[in-house]
């Protein structure tokens, strides 16, 4: 029951994430033609190397969470035009896509389910849980276009992005078989290492750091446009790109 609603979950998520980002980006049908089949095909790569086992080798597992980070990253710092486009993505888009993490809970539940033990599921859920409710009113002020500090989308950014970092620590210390493992706790984190489950440290995951990231990038930029005017406000997250 678990995995049949992970599948749907993890699913919808991946899509809505891919059809939000090209959406919202200016690029010609072309371009995001090609990027919806980088896309997939990365989503693919990633079925295909959890459906063998091959997660069960540290080394790939952390090459798979880390391809896309540096890819992206690479991609951004190389191409001005990549920077410009993902510059466009409005920021509500950005915050609001973090409200698939209320699924965090899913987590808790293979915890109860005695398939996945130690801290990280119940540290990662919960903290998914929190990160999602409280992308809700973020969402909520951009709808009804009322002005929301930049300071408290930098808090609620801070928070959701050391949520998934310790969440990753966490996951990497309770791996049976690890070279890092530190916590000795029944099963571990193996469930993540499986269909459905395994789209999230090797897709999700990475997604959302790259999300957080870019929105520290820019309240950052606007915070050095706004420096010796009055305390500016995210100023509805709707017209802010």
């Amino acid at each position: 029951m678990l995995d049949t609603l992970g599948t749907v979950l993890i699913g919808l998520s991946m899509a809505v994430i891919l059809t939000a980002v090209l959406t919202t980006m200016p690029l010609r049908l072309s371009v995001r033609l090609v990027l919806a089949g980088a896309a997939g095909t990365w989503v693919g790569v990633a079925a295909a190397v959890a459906g063998s086992g091959s997660l069960s080798q540290p080394a790939t597992v952390l090459a798979m969470f880390a391809a896309p980070l540096l890819a992206t990253g690479m991609i951004l710092i190389a191409v001005p035009a990549a920077r410009r486009a993902v510059g466009a993505i409005p920021l509500k888009v950005l915050a609001g896509l973090n409200i698939i993490r209320l699924s965090g809970v899913l987590f808790v539940l293979l915890a109860f389910a005695g398939r996945l033990c130690g801290p990280c599921p119940y540290v990662a859920g919960l903290g998914d849980f929190v990160t999602g409710a409280l992308a809700v009113p973020l969402l909520w002020s951009a709808a009804t276009k009322r002005p929301i500090r930049d300071r408290s989308v930098f808090a609620w950014n801070t928070f959701g992005m050391l949520d998934l970092i310790v969440a990753v620590v966490l996951g990497s210390i309770s791996r049976d078989g690890s070279p890092l493992q530190l916590i000795h706790d029944g099963v571990g984190t193996a469930a993540m290492l499986s269909l459905p489950w395994a789209f999230v440290p090797t897709v999700l995951v990475p997604f959302l750091l790259i999300a957080h990231s870019i929105i520290f990038a820019r309240l950052r930029a606007r915070r050095s446009r706004n420096v010796g005017r009055p305390s500016a406000t995210i100023g509805r997250l709707s017209h802010a790109h």
